[in-house]
């Protein structure tokens, strides 16, 4: 499982013209799944991701979590993280989870952070959806979960 969280100052997604999900100050994750994850293994990832302290206090450290700012998540599903390039020029992407395995730990990830953050704290894509994700990132501040790293 791969997350990409980028600490923003704003970001929305939209599917069809529509606007799906939008946040101000807080974190756009991008979820990654491959067929191996576990509920398990994203209890770590949502448990590292909501206890990051990567906003800044007020003597300008990187010390404070998401909570203590009262910020905000955009959990966008990718499966384009799994890419693999390796092979030519055409990435493949059979690394990535099948899709209804894929969408049903994306579901349980949204449902873990709405049950630690508040419902109205996580906003989301549309799994599988075409969407159209803008963000201002803040810093700029993106780091990069792999749970074959943690």
């Amino acid at each position: 499982m791969k997350f990409v969280i980028q600490r923003v100052t704003s970001a929305q997604v939209e599917v069809e013209g529509k606007l799906e999900g939008k946040i101000d100050l807080g974190y756009l994750v991008l979820i990654g799944v491959c067929n191996s994850d576990t509920e398990e293994i994203a209890d770590k990832l949502v448990h590292k991701l909501v206890n990051l302290r990567i906003f800044q206090d007020d003597q300008g450290k990187t010390n404070l979590n998401i909570d203590a700012v009262d910020g905000k998540m955009l959990l966008i599903s990718q499966f384009t993280l799994y890419a693999d390039c390796k092979h030519g020029n055409r990435p493949s992407f059979t690394n990535a989870g099948n899709p209804e395995m894929a969408e049903a730990l994306y579901d349980y990830i949204v449902e873990k952070c709405k049950a630690i953050l508040g419902e109205e704290r996580v906003e989301t894509g549309v799994f599988g959806g075409d969407m159209k994700v803008s963000l201002l990132n803040d810093g700029p501040f993106t780091i990069v979960l792999d749970s074959e790293e943690l």
